[in-house]
């Protein structure tokens, strides 16, 4: 109720001919779709359930400095992400439910919000035009007034209310790729290693943003950009897995692969959820397409690597399309996070578009050997 009143209100707002009604519009839609019903269910505790496994994991952390049960007894016990979610997580542990404020505070779709955020403020700022010019200001405040309408739409604003536990990998993906597009390694291996610390299904980034970087700045920068983001990805989950082995390989990679003790709940018609449930033989076939669907996406940056970050979000786009649909199981949810890449990819590119050549004077070359000028006879 609370979204379609903002998206009218939105409507009737965008109609208006004054200067400020575009803005306007877009702070009425994430009103209405975003602010309103997040607070609402921050206030009374509703949430999906994986919000309650990130805020378990964090607690386990804290306790026992690795977020795995070691003989979990349900699904709900389960916790089917790397070390780095339960980041998200220790704010409940630490703030516990002791009044109002701290059971707010400690929320983890806040903070998983307030990151995925933070990740799009800090990725236009990082590809915006660095001139003084009127017409940059303009493409400026465009891509700010439709990255702001895109996040009040449903794709969105809808589990950044009730989960929000993709989007912080859906902000550091994008905010890798960002860099990577601007020529900064260091920046793009440090986002792609916090990226891959919170979900293995991160890591096919580290190829595009590696063939972004070796195709924009060298074969050093897409070396160096791969290193940190290897390193600190071992970094991060390294403790976790000397402590808990088994549990991380069961809970991280057999139960989301629907090859675990559990019952993985990502069951959507998918074709390789479909070829699953034939049996082993269909199992081992969805594996195999799988495969066969990142290799060619793969060839693909070798034969065709991406020039921009519009052509990167495009190409990892397209692998992670590959992955969910072939997946043995997954959820139509999950085709959100390559969506969002591509549209905020074009939403920020926008307001970067090349200025018309109006100003640019072009020098005409002299020839080596002029030809002589002829010469009328009164003239001599």
């Amino acid at each position: 109720m609370s979204a379609c009143l903002g998206y009218l209100c939105a409507a009737v707002a965008a109609l208006s001919s004054r200067p400020y009604g575009r803005a306007v519009s877009v702070w009425l839609a994430v009103g209405g779709a975003v602010a309103v019903p997040l607070a609402m269910f921050l206030l009374t505790g509703t949430a999906q359930s994986e919000v309650g496994v990130v805020e378990r994991s964090g607690l386990l952390t804290l306790r026992q400095a690795t977020p795995y049960l070691a003989d979990p007894r349900m699904v709900v016990e389960v916790t089917p992400y790397l070390p780095g979610m339960a980041m998200f997580g220790l704010p409940r542990a630490v703030l516990d439910d002791s009044g109002p404020l701290p059971r707010l505070l400690g929320d983890a779709r806040l903070w998983c919000a307030a990151t995925f955020l933070g990740c799009l403020w800090t990725a236009r700022h990082a590809t915006r035009r660095r001139v003084g010019r009127p017409s940059a200001a303009l493409g400026s405040a465009v891509s700010r007034d439709a990255v702001g309408a895109f996040v009040a739409s449903p794709v969105v604003a809808l589990p950044l209310c009730v989960s929000g536990v993709d989007l912080p990998l859906t902000g550091l993906l994008f905010l890798a790729l960002a860099y990577a597009a601007r020529r900064r390694p260091v920046a793009a291996g440090l986002a792609l290693a916090a990226a891959c610390s919170l979900k293995w299904t991160a890591w096919p980034a580290v190829a595009v943003v590696v063939a972004l970087l070796a195709h924009r700045g060298g074969t050093r920068r897409a070396v160096r950009g791969a290193a940190v983001a290897m390193g600190g990805t071992v970094l991060l989950v390294l403790p976790s897995a000397l402590l808990s082995p088994g549990p991380l390989l069961q809970q991280v990679f057999a139960f989301p692969t629907g090859r675990g003790p559990w019952e993985t709940p990502a069951a959507s018609p998918l074709p390789g959820r479909l070829l699953a449930d034939l049996g082993p033989a269909g199992w081992y076939a969805a594996v195999a397409l799988l495969l066969a669907g990142g290799l060619a996406v793969a060839v693909s940056l070798v034969a065709r690597p991406p020039h921009d970050l519009v052509s990167a979000a495009d190409r990892l786009a397209v692998g992670l399309c590959v992955a969910f649909l072939l997946a043995p199981a997954g959820r139509f949810g999950y085709l959100a996070l390559p969506i969002t890449l591509a549209v905020l990819a074009r939403l920020v590119d926008a307001g970067r578009r090349k200025e018309p050549t109006h100003g640019l004077v072009v020098r005409a070359s002299r020839p080596a050997h002029p030809a002589p000028v002829p010469v009328a006879w009164g003239a001599r």
